[in-house]
């Protein structure tokens, strides 16, 4: 059910039912107005709005062009009241034609914009209310007073609700949106486990069997594999406003044989732009350990998150860096490591750094922080 909708069908009867109670006043008391014929003209006009409003109103809402209308109609309605009514009559206090049918529009502002809206709206509303009295009582009602702080007080309630039905009709796409996700993520897993995967485990099983080149192509189709139940097994991440992504997502394509990814069980998110930069670094190291360290070394990648900085590790149990290769690769132009890795990283605000000894491997470190 759309929450919001509801709001307005709810706003759309109320209107009707204030008008009905208008209506009511002015016929009981239209005999001593001072223009017995302007009440029935309002009552008219009145009616004749509503009408035309709780259409728009019960059908999902409004927009901010018919919304200043209603704000101008209901108020002129109001202000008609000093010609019609006597002078003695406001003085005393006596309700103004519209009633509380005047309040609509604060409620439709509150609705569209919010806690903000609905407040200036009620003091659009209630000045030209309070201006009425103090000119034909000279001085203000405690009954008008109250009837501008009702109007402030509905203003902000409707508007705070306004906003937070959207926020749960938001949250409740988005639930119903991870749920397929995860339904069709959870189908595909049956399908290609019954196939895909079975392949592949049949052909590493086997490559391991023959050896030889055959076992090459089996350690390949056992890297698939691994990717591919990496691949399927996380549920589908959350979408988040301000285009986040979550970092886990990103990194788990480099899950393999050789490579181990480990990440929180919770969402790393970042700004979309962010994981992918760092994601791309962590392929850039990854792709040094193939090349540097031979096809039979294997690497391990860490993801830390503690709310202020996401740490990614990247270690390998290759023979290390020797002593002076950073610099001679730097002098030679090859910028892998400054560019691919570094230079990602300090972009994004964080710092790299590098643990190697000969025979030792190496670890990466890579700090980002969040943005604030």
């Amino acid at each position: 059910m759309n929450v919001e909708a509801a709001l307005w069908r709810a706003l759309a009867a109320f209107r009707i039912v204030a008008c009905v109670y208008a209506a009511v006043l002015i016929a009981s008391n239209h005999q001593t107005y001072l223009h017995p014929a302007g009440g029935w003209i309002v009552l008219a006009v009145m009616v004749a709005w509503t009408a035309f409003t709780v259409r728009a109103y019960a059908g999902g809402g409004a927009g901010p062009v018919l919304a200043g209308l209603d704000l101008a109609v209901s108020t002129a309605c109001l202000l008609a009241t000093g010609l019609v009514e006597t002078a003695q009559h406001l003085a005393d206090g006596r309700p103004n034609l519209t009633a509380s049918w005047v309040a609509i529009p604060v409620l439709v502002w509150a609705l569209l914009g919010g806690v903000r809206w609905g407040a200036a709206a009620a003091v659009l509303v209630g000045i030209p209310d309070l201006l009425l009295r103090w000119l034909y009582g000279g001085e203000f009602q405690q009954t008008t007073l109250n009837g501008l702080v009702l109007l402030l007080m509905g203003g902000v309630v409707v508007g705070y609700l306004g906003r937070l039905a959207r926020y749960s009709q938001e949250r409740l796409a988005r639930a119903v949106a991870l749920e397929t996700a995860t339904r069709e993520r959870e189908r595909l897993a049956r399908d290609l486990h019954d196939s895909v995967l079975q392949v592949l485990a049949l052909v590493r099983r086997r490559g391991s069997e023959l050896g030889g080149e055959a076992a090459e192509l089996g350690r390949l189709a056992g890297e698939q594999e691994v990717a591919l139940r990496a691949l399927i097994s996380r549920p589908a991440g959350e979408t988040e406003p301000g285009g986040e992504r979550d970092l886990r997502d990103l990194l788990d394509r480099y899950a393999s044989s050789a490579v181990q990814v480990s990440a929180p069980a919770t969402p790393v998110r970042l700004p979309g732009h962010a994981a992918a930069e760092l994601a791309a670094a962590v392929g850039a190291a990854l792709d040094n350990v193939s090349v540097h360290c031979g096809p039979d070394a294997r690497a391990w990648v860490l993801v830390e998150d503690d709310g202020e900085t996401v740490t990614v590790s990247v270690r390998d149990d290759g023979p290390g860096i020797p002593a002076g290769r950073m610099e001679a690769a730097a002098r030679d132009g090859r910028m892998g490591l400054a560019r691919s890795i570094r230079g990602r990283v300090q972009d994004l605000g964080g710092t790299v750094e590098i643990f190697s000894s000969p025979g030792a491997g190496t670890e990466l470190e890579l700090v980002v922080p969040r943005p604030r």
